[in-house]
């Protein structure tokens, strides 16, 4: 195994956990997000976005954003043909817009995009559905460039069970095996999606870190979608990064004032996980959303019976938009934290989690 891939467990000590005390005793630095790396760990790019966009989303200092390649509640054949069609398709989208955009299947090319100006686009699978039950698939994706797999969505498939599936079952004996398999083939899991039991069996099956990358803290707000603060420990034990997302719902019931509780789950993770293992996966549209009778419309192609239009707007209205990595630096730097422990939580840590594993 190479040594990029080995690592150590790592403590929580005083010098790394953040409580809100120290947070606001530390003097405030003049830097932006245009001096750090700037890493979604798991947000939206989409083809129907333009140049102005994202020039937009470059100029916020975004460098690599996690993009799901399909629709993650398919099964059988169907999950196979959309899992390749969105590869296919989202190729030619990014040989169109080679000015702004690249294929990231790298960290070498991470470091390429901030240094050319450019965005490194990381290629996701919100299930493993698309795998069957047959390993080689594996293999197939990672030559289409495919560098991080789901291992459930909300439901049972042949690895696990999703957060809303009714029983607490784990991880599956083939689940095991496809563990081992995306370790051998320099493949990042992630957990978001699993249920607790799931997520916790993975964690200590995998021989490297894994990635939560879309999730809230469920002692914060409680959510099927959030993590509690014992897999949370579990991860960062094991090396792994947690992402804050930006689901509004995830977050807080309030419509008004989401921001401040956006911060509230980024300080709590840093306090249970420590400042090396939080960083920001905003499963978010970075286009400014307007609730219009087209919007919603669109909506509901995409989610269909998932849907609950009660639970709208998803988005904060803070965050609404391609500049909310400055909102989130900014808030960050009002409630204290130093330049270097923001440079981690808005991209340092994924960074690292990508190194140790895809390389």
């Amino acid at each position: 195994m190479h040594d990029r891939r080995s690592f150590m467990k790592h403590s929580i000590a005083a010098t790394s956990a953040i409580g809100t005390a120290s947070w606001s005793g530390m003097a405030l630095a003049a830097s932006s997000t245009q001096s750090a790396l700037v890493f979604d760990a798991m947000g939206e790019i989409r083809e129907v976005y333009n140049s102005a966009l994202l020039q937009e989303m470059l100029d916020s200092g975004l460098n690599a954003i996690t993009k799901t390649m399909c629709d993650p509640k398919t099964f059988q054949r169907e999950a196979l043909d959309v899992a390749l069609e969105g590869i296919r398709s989202f190729d030619a989208w990014i040989k169109s817009n080679p000015r702004q955009v690249l294929k990231g299947k790298s960290v070498a090319d991470l470091d390429r995009a901030k240094r050319d100006g450019k965005i490194a686009v990381f290629y996701l699978i919100q299930n493993s559905t698309p795998f069957g039950k047959d390993l080689d698939m594996v293999d197939t994706f990672y030559g289409l460039g495919l560098r991080s797999v789901q291992m459930t969505y909300n439901f049972q498939n042949w690895a696990g069970s999703g957060c809303q599936e009714r029983s607490n079952s784990g991880l599956s004996v083939f689940g095991l095996e496809l563990v081992e398999k995306l370790n051998d083939t320099n493949m990042l899991i992630d957990c978001s999606h699993a249920n607790m039991q799931t997520m916790a069996d993975t964690i200590r099956a995998s021989n490297v870190p894994i990635i939560v990358s879309h999730t809230g803290c469920l002692a914060i707000h409680k959510n099927t979608r959030n993590t509690t603060d014992e897999n949370l420990r579990l991860l960062a034990d094991k090396g792994g990064v947690v992402g804050i997302d930006q689901i509004r719902p995830h977050i807080t019931t309030l419509r008004e004032g989401a921001l401040e509780h956006y911060l509230n789950h980024l300080e709590h993770a840093v306090n249970v996980c420590g400042i090396d293992h939080v960083g920001i996966g905003s499963d978010r549209d970075h286009r400014y959303i307007d609730m219009t009778p087209e919007y919603l419309d669109e909506l509901r192609a995409e989610q269909g019976a998932n849907l609950n239009e009660d639970l709208l707007p998803w988005f904060m209205v803070e965050l609404n938009g391609p500049r909310r990595m400055e909102t989130i630096w900014d808030g960050l730097k009002h409630r204290g934290l130093s330049d270097g422990q923001v440079e981690k939580i808005m991209g340092e840590n994924v960074r690292r989690v990508y190194f140790e594993t895809i390389g």
